[in-house]
Formats: C-alpha cells, structure tokens, sequence
C-alpha cells in the first residue's frame, strides 16, 4: 500500500483548526458557540474595496504579473512611505496571503536542515511553513511572567550555529500581542549584522498599536537593508482575511529576485483579490482610528473578566487583538475540546486555541489558551464568564 511521506506525517494540525468538528457537532447540537480561537475580525472590511470587486469593468479575468500588479505595489510603496517604510515597487512581491509570502522567503534563503531561530510562543503556522521547506526551527522561550518581552541577547547567541540562516519574529506578536520596542529591534540588528544572518518580521498587525506605543519596523534600520525581510498583508488590517493578499519586502536584490522564481513557479497572485487590495488602500485613517478604540476596549475588558478568575494568569497585550492566558488545569487541548463536547452554561459554550501549539518545545504552554479578542463587548464578557464557570467544574 503507499504511503504518505515523512514530511506529510510531519506535518503539524492548526491548533486553531482542529477543533473545528467538535465546534461544528456542539453548533448542530443547538450550543451557541463564541469563536475566541481565531483571528477572525468581526469588523466590517472597508465598503471602497468590496465596491472595486463589485462594480470593475474586467472582460477577462487574467492573470496579473508573478511578482503582482504593477499599479498595486506601487501604491503600496505610499502607503509604506505614511509609516516611515522608504521602498519602491521592485522591493515587493505581491503573494497569496503573508503564508505564501514566508514559504517564498524560506524556499529563498534556506536550504534543507537550516535553521531559523524563532521567539516562542509563536504564530503556529511557521512549524508547519518549516516542516513544508525542510528546515528546522530554533525556538527561544520568552515568558508570561515577563509579559513575553525579547529574550536577552545572549540567549539568541547561544542558539546561533553555521546552520543558522535567520531570526524570525512576530511584531505585534501573533499569540501575545508583544510589542517588540524601538530598542530591541535595535538588539536584532546588532546580532544578525554579527553573525551575518537574515531578520525577518511578519508585521501584518502593524496597524493594531495601542496605549500611544508606536510600531517600528525593521525597514526602518538603515544598516539591515541587506539583512531584513519584512512581511505584510492585508487580512487583518482591512478585515480581508479571505482576500488573501500578502507581500513580501526586501532591499536584498538577491532575495527579490529569487522570491520572484518561486512566484512564478505559481504564477500570479488572484487578480479580483489585488483589485479589492488595491482600493483598500484608499480607505480613509478614521477607519483605523475607530477599530483601534474599539480594541483597546475590547483588550481591557478581556483582560479585566480574566483577571477576575482565581488562577488564572494573562499577559496584557501592547498590539495585535490577542493574549495568552495561563489557566489552572494541565491539558489546554483535553479542556478546549471539553468545553465544546461538554459544556455550556444556558447553551452557549467557547471555543478556544490550545497554546501548546505555539511551542515547539514539547511539554510548553499545555496550560495555556490564546485568546482573540474579535467579538463584541458584550459578547467577551459571556465568554469569559462561561470559561470561569467551567474551571469550576472541569477536571483534568
């Protein structure tokens, strides 16, 4: 009988995903379910963009350049240069969402069995982007009790070996809402400038900064222009998650142009998707300005419910719309599913992510959930309530 292969079986579930039957059987059970697993946002994505899709006068739906529209990195490049990001079009590379941009960035600068040092916990995909590519990841533990800050730069030192091709980070972080500061993306230059390696920073929550912090992005250190890979995309900053568009950015000419072998390979990112980026671009900044408010008040009356539950520890997140708590119990996985198998208070129960699948070192963050903050008020409230009612009654 043939088999799979080893990098099939390799191959990590979603954390996020897999618990996505048993959150469909508790649906057709009747249960009212709050979907904190996912970072779906609940805001409305900008009507300029879904009016290009709806109201555009293409004949042909072909296909648009490997490396993206012309017209579209372009106006990228502007919205960039409003955050301080000096680039032109030829440094971008138009993807199929920031997944496809970080394969491409992977397939690009490493090889079989190199290594990319990553902050963990970390966004649960890059196991599954490596396992994909053929490299290993290098995790380096950052801490709840430390509000997942930057692990100090001789901890980085001590991972380093000729294998090493790269640090990767999240800025804001995907699970922590971690705001890497000014100061430690400096620490990140100073290392990969010594050990010559690349920097590479998903910024696709740049837009999401609160309590007056300001995003700094690696794009912005003059001295990593050949050391740094940023990037980006337009799901969560424009509540365009099924868009997907993406990019990758470089002023590595190697970097880009070999990016653009492996686009081309697939072809072209989707054209209506790049129509619909393209107008996003003109929304105006008041769209921000009111989705940040509202996040922030969501983030503070997550945090404050959580804090509010005898064992329970979380971090308070300084940017994207996520946090880690830290929960009484050993197996987040054996309670998540139990909440949706057994649970409910007056038919409504939660659906959560396991933390244990943001590590990559066995045995971490089993007693820790993710938890995104892309409901309502009112309705994060009776979630977190629903979670403290079933900490009073589950068993490990």
């Amino acid at each position: 009988m043939p088999t799979v292969s080893k990098k099939g079986e390799q191959m990590p579930q979603s954390p996020i995903r897999k618990l996505v039957p048993f959150a469909e059987q508790a649906a057709k059970n009747g249960k009212n379910i709050y979907y904190l697993n996912i970072g779906q946002p609940d805001i409305k994505t900008p009507e300029v963009a879904l009016k290009a899709v709806k109201e555009n006068n293409v004949e042909i739906l072909s296909y648009s350049k490997s490396e993206g529209s012309e017209i579209y990195r372009q106006k990228i490049t502007n919205y960039f240069k409003d955050h301080d990001i000096h680039v032109n079009a030829k440094d971008i590379v138009v993807t199929t969402g920031a997944s496809e941009a970080l394969l491409f960035v992977f397939g690009s600068i490493m090889d079989p069995d190199d290594e990319v040092i990553i902050s963990e916990p970390f966004y649960a995909n890059y196991i599954a982007f490596s396992t994909a590519s053929g490299i290993n990841v290098v995790p380096i533990v950052s801490k709840i009790e430390d509000n997942f800050a930057l692990p100090s730069v001789e901890a980085f030192e001590k991972l380093i070996t000729p294998k090493t091709k790269a640090i990767l980070i999240c800025n804001p972080g995907n699970p922590t809402g971690n705001l890497y500061s000014k100061e430690e993306i400096q620490k990140l230059t100073a290392i990969v400038k010594k050990h010559d390696l690349f920097l590479i920073a998903d910024e696709v929550y740049r837009e999401f900064v609160y309590d007056g912090e300001t995003h700094y992005s690696i794009m912005q250190e003059k001295e990593l222009e050949q050391h740094a890979i940023m990037i980006d995309s337009v799901s969560k900053r424009y509540s365009m998650c099924g868009a997907r568009i993406g990019c990758l950015v470089s002023k590595n000419e190697s970097v880009i142009q070999t990016a653009i072998k492996f686009a081309q390979a697939r072809l072209s990112p989707p054209t209506y998707a790049q129509i619909a980026s393209e107008a996003a671009l003109d929304t105006p900044r008041s769209y921000f300005d009111n989705i940040i408010n509202e996040y922030i008040e969501r983030r503070d009356t997550v945090i404050t419910e959580l804090q509010k539950i005898e064992g329970i520890k979380v971090s308070k997140p300084k940017g994207a719309f996520y946090c880690v708590a830290e929960l009484p119990i050993k197996n987040s996985d054996h309670f998540a599913q139990w909440l949706l198998e057994h649970f409910d208070v007056n038919g409504e129960t939660v659906m959560v992510a396991p933390a244990g699948g943001f590590y990559s070192t066995p045995g971490y963050g089993l007693n820790q959930i993710r938890i995104a903050y892309v409901l309502n008020k009112k309705s994060l409230i009776k979630a977190v309530n629903i979670i403290k009612e079933a900490l009073k009654v589950y068993k490990d």
